[in-house]
């Protein structure tokens, strides 16, 4: 097919959305950056394969992060979200983004009833960090279909955020992992569970991507657009690395091809 096109939705607050674009840019995509004001009045989904929801502050976080964007987008794209997906569209929440797409209910069911939310870090403040991410490599994970082929077991990415503590009820929980819905786990060198600050927020089971049951959308709070080249890594001299976050953008294109 021709080359995959990137929507990459942004708003007041929004401050991640020139990286993405060009991590996007970078993997072989054509991207386009639309402001949810033009967005909700006339946008036509059709002609892209990919809609992004960047990091940053949306609404400066007002009524909790990521809230008022949400209640936006239920109240004018629902419908057109929802046959995005069903035609075979690929969604991606990074951090605010994230946030976003559980409070809209867009993850992790896309039955827009919220039922999972990313609240306060357990530290009570704002955690800024590299951090070591498992990937949930079962033979059934969805995310392992698209987001994350090929990636290595254990990944390096870094995560800036105040709210991405995830958490839901246990019955919810049990219910995404037995979905194997899970795609990245906070993790140490060893690839075990840990705890803080190997955990930044105190998420249950140490969770910080998930994706919907078709494994097309992805929410996840590290940021995989700051990890392009390895000298963003502060040990890229000292360690062998491969730029993990461009696998991201990488994979969802490959995905179409």
């Amino acid at each position: 097919m021709a080359t995959p096109k990137v929507l990459i939705f942004r708003t007041a607050g929004t401050n991640c959305d020139k990286e993405t674009e060009f991590a996007f840019s970078r993997a072989g995509a054509q991207v386009e950056l639309g402001h949810i004001n033009l967005i909700k009045k006339n946008k036509d989904f059709s002609s892209y394969q990919i809609i992004c929801i960047p990091g940053g502050f949306s609404y400066g976080d007002d009524l909790g992060a990521g809230k008022i964007f949400s209640l936006e987008i239920i109240l004018w794209l629902k419908d057109k979200l929802k046959k995005f997906v069903e035609g075979g569209g690929l969604i991606l929440g990074i951090c605010n983004g994230f946030q976003v797409l559980v409070k809209a209910g867009i993850l992790p069911d896309l039955d827009f009833s919220q039922t999972v939310s990313l609240v306060e870090n357990d530290s009570r403040r704002f955690e800024d960090r590299w951090v070591r991410l498992k990937i949930n490599s079962g033979n059934e994970s969805l995310a392992n279909k698209i987001w994350l082929k090929g990636l290595p077991g254990l990944i390096h990415l870094p995560v800036a955020h105040a709210e991405g503590k995830f958490f839901c009820d246990l019955e919810i929980l049990d219910k995404i992992k037995k979905n194997n819905q899970v795609a990245l786990s906070y993790s140490n060198n060893s690839g075990k569970d840990v705890g803080y600050p190997d955990n930044p927020n105190g998420s249950l089971d140490n969770i910080a991507g998930i994706v919907d049951e078709t494994g097309r959308v992805f929410g996840l709070m590290p940021h995989p657009e700051r990890f392009i080249f390895i000298h963003q890594h502060p040990d890229w001299q000292g360690r062998e690395l491969a730029a993990h976050g461009l696998s991201f953008f990488q994979n969802s294109l490959d995905y179409f091809k």
